[in-house]
């Protein structure tokens, strides 16, 4: 059987017809191969629009239908799907809430189980949740009294400077503001003095960290060799001489050797002291009598001859 052109070009049209239709539910977030339950509810005022979501503890389940004003009752009627999946009972309520604060709203289900289930066309209760732009408009009273004040103090402190800085009085606030520029003058004077004086003695400041430079570097050679240095060695050393000391020190406290005998016997310390008193008594026997003891020095023989003293004596 033949098709004929007209036929083909029916199919094409409304082929694309349906898909147009799919293309527009989807973007609008409907799902055509679902199948979803219409319900209703109304409010004392309407605050929704058609692209308001529908949600269950913030997820979206349906869509918003239908919102006609009843002139009959003076209130917002509102139709609404929900997917088949969702089971909830007639005790459920549905609350209108406040999604931001740019005023967007939306229809939250309060699920509830208890009682009869609820069957597609069944009317839901409704509640409003009270908005947080409304609480901020409500609590903006109180907060704008405390700003008037807050404005009205910094005012008096506005008015309070501006007096302190117009007093001409040794205490006003310009007599500080001059001193401070005298201070800055002296400390800039002082700056320059201090760039003076390193300028003229560039050189010798060079030679300075140079020497300073020169003596870290002895400084790190000397510190270099200390630690080379065999401690070990030289407390061994030490050790050794110490106990050659201890050895001397206790033969001489035993009395033995010539400094032991001088420290410990009484005879040689005598005999010292005698030969001691016997050197004083020829020193002064010297002294008394020159000529006794000159033929001794002298390398000629010279006959004795006493002296007067020496004949009266005897």
């Amino acid at each position: 059987m033949k098709i004929s052109r007209e036929i083909k070009a029916a199919v094409l049209v409304l082929s694309g017809i349906l898909l147009m239709i799919f293309l527009i539910t989807y973007l609008k977030g409907d799902n055509i191969f679902s199948s979803d339950n219409t319900y209703y509810t109304e409010f004392d005022y309407n605050a929704l629009t058609k692209a308001s979501p529908v949600t269950v503890k913030g997820n979206d389940v349906g869509k918003i239908q239908e919102i006609i004003y009843d002139f009959e009752t003076g209130k917002t009627r509102v139709s609404f799907t929900i997917d088949d999946k969702l089971q909830f009972s007639k005790q459920t309520k549905v609350r209108l809430y406040a999604t931001g604060l740019m005023g967007g709203n939306a229809l939250a289900i309060i699920v509830s189980n208890d009682g009869e289930k609820a069957k597609p066309g069944d009317f839901i209760a409704s509640e409003v949740e009270e908005d947080l732009v409304t609480n901020l408009t409500n609590s903006f009273s109180g907060v704008s009294e405390n700003l008037d004040s807050t404005l009205s103090s910094a005012d008096s402190l506005l008015i309070n400077l501006n007096s302190l800085v117009l007093d001409e009085s040794d205490d006003g606030i310009k007599s500080a503001i001059a001193e401070l520029n005298a201070t800055m003058k002296s400390f800039k004077s002082v700056a320059y003095s201090i760039n003076t004086l390193v300028g003229e003695n560039d050189a010798k400041l060079a030679s300075v960290l140079t020497n300073f430079d020169s003596l870290t570097k002895d400084l790190s050679v000397i510190t270099s060799n200390l630690k080379t240095v065999e401690f070990t060695a030289i407390a061994a050393k030490l050790d050794n001489t110490l106990a050659s000391v201890n050895t001397v020190m206790t033969s001489v406290n035993n009395g033995e050797g010539s400094l032991g005998k001088l420290l410990k016997e009484d005879d040689l310390y005598n005999n010292l002291e005698a030969a001691s008193k016997e050197m004083e008594e020829l020193i002064r026997d010297i002294k008394l009598h020159p000529a006794r003891y000159r033929r001794i020095l002298s390398k000629k023989e010279i006959p004795y001859t006493p002296s007067q003293e020496e004949d009266q004596n005897n």
